[in-house]
């Protein structure tokens, strides 16, 4: 019979021993960051408003109509009509937000985004 020192009998114990150990499940990833735009800061700049924040700046939407997945918001004023189209992130989480403006006079015609803004808030 052969005599096997103690000290590789114990190295060879501890590495069976740990490779018969559990590994630990990796840990899961994060839930992805929801990216909220911060409101406009330019005057006349609606992109990025919700609803509500389009209220308090226009008044009361003169109409409001559901397209699909989307809002549409009307605000008229006397020489102006503002249409706000609002959209839920692609991310599928989060408020409705202005994504697109149309401004445009009551004859139809497109006139400028700032400038009809500005009427309707001094309305």
């Amino acid at each position: 019979m052969r005599f096997i020192p103690a000290f590789v009998a114990l190295s060879v114990g501890a590495l069976f021993t740990a490779s018969c150990a559990t590994t630990p499940a990796p840990t899961p990833p994060p839930p992805p960051a929801v990216i909220v735009p911060p409101a406009p800061t330019v005057r006349g700049e609606l992109i990025g408003l919700t609803a509500g924040e389009l209220v308090q700046r226009l008044g009361t939407p003169a109409l409001q109509v559901r397209e699909g997945a989307g809002l549409k918001l009307q605000f008229r004023g006397s020489n102006c009509i503002i249409d706000a189209y609002l959209y839920t992130p692609a991310s599928g989480l989060g408020v409705e937000r202005v994504t697109h403006v149309d401004a445009r006079l009551h004859s139809g015609a497109d006139t400028d985004q700032r400038g009809c803004v500005a009427a309707l808030e001094g309305a």
